[in-house]
């Protein structure tokens, strides 16, 4: 690979992993709490994060691109996933930080993406009622944003580890 497209590579990695691990910190420590504590009337929130500003489709997006940039950083470094560069310290730290990212990004297609999905939809039929939720909205939109409240969690502990490893992988002996 041309030294060009190695920088291109990086760029996509390091630029996309920045939006994606801020979207999630912001997401998890700040957002979903606000939302969890607005209770039925963060519907309208939801559904113009997820249905007019694509959040989680952007989410997807650049989960994608870091972890594809990613592995194809890692196959350059190590030759084509083969030889010692696998089994020296960056190279383990580098893999484990790379594993740790693709799993919060299969946490958050399989669930925090469809789960937002819903929120948005039941927060657009809330709307359409002109009025207040019905008791089986409210308990819906509690258990939705409860299931998404844990699982932004743990995505976001993943990546912030994920993170760690790729800033001292380089370092470590």
């Amino acid at each position: 690979m041309s030294g060009t497209t190695i920088i291109l590579l990086r760029l996509i990695h390091i630029l996309s992993g920045v939006f994606w691990v801020g979207s999630v910190l912001f997401v998890a420590r700040f957002l979903m709490p606000a939302l969890r504590a607005i209770g039925p009337a963060s519907g309208p929130v939801m559904q113009q994060l997820t249905q007019v500003r694509k959040l989680p489709l952007f989410m997807m997006i650049v989960a994608i691109l870091t972890i594809l940039s990613g592995i194809t950083l890692y196959w350059q470094d190590s030759g084509g996933f083969t030889g010692a560069w696998i089994d020296s310290a960056p190279g383990r730290v580098f893999g484990l930080g790379g594993i740790l990212a693709i799993v919060a990004g299969i946490i958050g297609m399989a669930i925090n993406t469809p789960t937002g999905r819903k929120m948005g939809e039941l927060g657009a039929a809330i709307g359409r009622s002109n009025g207040p939720p019905s008791p089986e909205q409210v308990a819906e939109i509690g258990r939705l944003q409860g299931k998404m409240y844990s699982s932004m969690q743990v995505v976001a502990v993943l990546l912030v580890l994920a993170t760690a490893a790729m800033a001292i992988a380089r370092y470590v002996r």
